[in-house]
């Protein structure tokens, strides 16, 4: 078993930066794929990053590329996603997410092995 929980949410305007984090319970956080997800109001979850357990394969969606990037650090069992220029359209509440051996890439809700609580995102204009 694996918790995982989020941190770094919060209200910030247009164009400004934020970063979550995500911290594992298990030292061996290195050997999960992870992915971050998000959900707006009335909207189903989707996907927004993932990275493979050995950092190959990452994936980023098209509205998000070149703006938000993963940062892994094994020794202390965290992921980060570091958002840059945000937009409105990025307010949701976003999760943290993992998967033992996970590959990476354009990874589906349903193959998620470890949910984080999630932490709202909002981006006022």
């Amino acid at each position: 078993q694996v918790q995982l929980v989020e941190s770094g949410g919060g209200l910030v305007q247009v164009g400004d930066s934020l970063r979550l984090t995500c911290t594992a319970s298990r030292r061996s956080f290195s050997n999960y794929g992870v992915a971050w997800f998000r959900q707006g109001s009335g909207k189903e979850r989707e996907l927004v990053a993932a990275e493979g357990w050995n950092g190959l394969n990452p994936f980023y969606i098209d509205p998000v590329k070149g703006r938000f990037t993963i940062f892994r650090d094994h020794a202390k069992s965290t992921m980060d996603l570091q958002m840059d220029n945000l937009k409105a359209e990025d307010t949701a509440v976003y999760y943290c997410a993992a998967k033992w051996r996970g590959r990476g890439g354009n990874e589906r809700p349903e193959t998620v092995e470890y949910w984080g609580q999630g932490t709202q995102v909002t981006v006022s204009s």
